[in-house]
């Protein structure tokens, strides 16, 4: 099957996940895609494919090589973000991409253009696949998974094709931050892996950001407005005053590279309680809890200043830097540069600027740095997605698996 006619069946599920919900998964919907793939690799010839009752995707292919071979794991996630609709997606294909602009949706005035999108200047003449404006496109991370399935569907149909065993497995969750917490390493059963989940082909990762979630509640006081000098705490005031404390230019529209920051994603209340949720970000663990102290220390100056206690903050770390384990197996990562030389890229080591499922697997005893899959603008209506980059993809993913 060609790979973007795979790529757009699987866009065509609603695999959206919820970050408020407690269920694994998070959504029934996503079992959809998740037993589509299930059967799938069972046509193919795929051994020991399993469909969880939590909706992870396990599937393996036994070595066929007289020589001993490392297993070699790739993974890819099936959700996609709460950030934006996945629901109804109609894609677009532009073939062989002129360059200049790309009208996305007319009536709203959206579109890419190189300006604002400077990757576009190295696509030029690719096969491009665009949103029409109206919803994400679900390159993050159904390219991902297009491209390891092409590639076992090459696996299964050229036996004569040497390599060891190959470890296949499709997450749930990823981007509510729960794609490993079901995920049975020892079933996976590789001694490495990568997560096919990044942007620009040429791009690999070991390092990511450190990842906590900060939620405050606020508890003020109500009053009738008109008698309320001296009673009132507004929940509301209270929470605009915290976020101003913590600074403009520890945000994510401020911030690159390995800067880190605050982000306020979600704010709700009244006058009475008001509940914020942050994401802290940073790639150092000791700038990380700095952060956490400033949140604590406004926190703390407000309801001194109030005289009272109405501010409460919940810390929950999310994930951690991979480069932690990952410096302890440097071959992996030597392994993927050399496969990009091999088939003609220059690589490139790029930070994360946000984390994987490869981030947890690491710290779960899986090394497991991240590929690209050839998406861009992830989370949102301006997502595409390149046709020959992710083909790419899965010859690096082939030239990999002779590595191993």
């Amino acid at each position: 099957m060609l790979i973007e006619k795979r790529f757009l069946k699987y866009v065509s599920f609603d695999t959206q996940s919820d970050e408020s919900s407690t269920t694994s998964p998070s959504t029934e919907k996503q079992f959809d895609l998740a037993d589509f793939l299930s059967e799938e690799m069972q046509i193919l010839g795929v051994d020991e494919v399993e469909r969880t009752d939590q909706g992870i995707v396990y599937g393996k292919i036994y070595s066929n090589s007289d020589e001993p071979m490392k297993a070699i794991g790739f993974i890819a996630h099936m959700d996609t973000s709460p950030d934006a609709s996945g629901h109804d997606i109609h894609p677009r294909i532009i073939r062989s991409y002129p360059g200049g602009r790309i009208i996305l949706n007319e009536e709203k005035k959206m579109y890419l253009d190189s300006e604002t999108n400077p990757e576009l200047k190295g696509l030029v003449g690719d096969d491009l696949i665009t949103t029409d404006g109206t919803t994400l496109l679900g390159a993050d991370d159904k390219a991902g998974v297009a491209i390891i399935m092409s590639m076992v569907e090459y696996i299964c149909q050229n036996r004569d094709f040497k390599h060891g065993d190959i470890c296949i497995a499709f997450t749930p969750d990823e981007e509510v931050g729960r794609g490993t917490e079901n995920f049975d390493v020892k079933k996976f059963g590789a001694d490495y892996a990568y997560t096919v989940d990044g942007g620009r082909i040429d791009e690999f990762s070991f390092e990511n950001f450190n990842a906590y979630k900060a939620d405050v509640t606020i508890t003020g006081k109500s009053y009738h407005p008109g008698d309320s000098k001296g009673k009132m705490v507004n929940a509301l005031t209270l929470g605009r005053q915290f976020d101003t404390m913590l600074g403009d230019n520890k945000r994510p529209e401020a911030t690159e590279h390995k800067e880190g920051f605050y982000h306020l994603h979600h704010m709700e209340g009244d006058v009475s309680t008001t509940k914020m949720t942050y994401i802290l970000r940073d790639h150092d663990m000791d700038n990380m809890h700095d952060m956490i102290h400033t949140m604590q220390l406004a926190a703390s100056y407000l309801n001194q200043v109030n005289h009272g206690h109405y501010i409460d903050i919940d810390f929950t770390l999310q994930y951690k830097n991979m480069i932690e384990v990952i410096n302890k197996t440097p071959d992996i990562v030597y392994k993927v540069k050399q496969a990009m030389i091999n088939i003609g890229l220059e690589p490139i080591a790029s930070p994360i600027r946000g984390g994987t499922d490869g981030a947890n697997l690491s710290f779960m005893g899986l090394p497991c740095p991240n590929l690209g899959t050839g998406g861009y603008n992830y989370h949102g209506p301006y997502e595409f997605c390149s046709i020959n980059s992710m083909k790419k993809g899965v010859k690096l993913l082939l030239e990999l698996i002779k590595e191993a």
